[in-house]
């Protein structure tokens, strides 16, 4: 399965819920990078080479890594999520080359100005993990946490809407690649209905 949306458009939440309920394994390309980088593979060598310099890692590099990831044991027996990833219509071509081949494809839609707004408002609590926002999910009354809690640099407004635009630009490609497999949902509203239209498309 790949799970699509723009950034703030409730994807972690809904890989929570059909991990639970499929039982698959939940693969962010983020942490499949971090974890080559981290064992020094040949392909973590080459990424760690273009994170030092602040350049994003070329797509061959990536779909090395996640063609690796996806050939493990536990993706093998227990099938996969792939979240966010292919971004580009150019890695969802290359992903194809390689075999790596989805059975559904879920997009998520979220309008821009609620995109912002979810994202703006957000908060973290670095000594639990706990993520809040200050509008839909506030935070504790008590004043420690309150004093601990941390908005992230890359979630405000200008740096929201170049992470969206930069979504927006490539999202057609990517779903035209899998048109045959694809539906979208809309992401806005309760989650755990969301949840269960998501699961009765996995499930068909």
């Amino acid at each position: 399965i790949i799970i699509a949306g723009a950034p703030a458009s409730g994807k972690g939440t809904q890989c929570e819920f059909i991990v639970d309920k499929f039982g698959v394994v939940h693969i962010s390309t983020g942490d499949a990078l971090r974890e080559q980088v981290k064992q020094g593979t040949e392909l973590g060598k080459l990424a760690q080479g273009f994170m030092e310099k602040g350049a994003l890692v070329p797509d061959d590099v990536m779909i090395g890594i996640v063609r690796d990831r996806l050939a493990a044991d536990d993706c093998k027996a227990k099938g996969w999520l792939l979240d966010g990833f292919p971004r580009t219509g150019v890695q969802a071509e290359a992903m194809s080359k390689e075999g790596i081949e989805a059975d559904k494809f879920v997009l998520l839609n979220v309008p821009d100005d609620v995109l912002i707004e979810r994202c703006v408002g957000r908060r973290s609590d670095p000594e639990t993990g706990k993520i809040y926002h200050l509008k839909f999910n506030p935070p504790p009354e008590d004043p420690e946490v309150q004093a601990r809690l941390v908005h992230r640099s890359d979630d405000t407004e200008e740096a929201m809407g170049s992470r969206i635009k930069q979504y927006n630009a490539n999202v057609d490609a990517v779903k035209g690649y899998y048109k045959d497999i694809t539906q979208e949902f809309d992401g806005v509203g309760d989650k755990n209905e969301l949840a269960e239209k998501i699961a009765g498309f996995i499930g068909k």
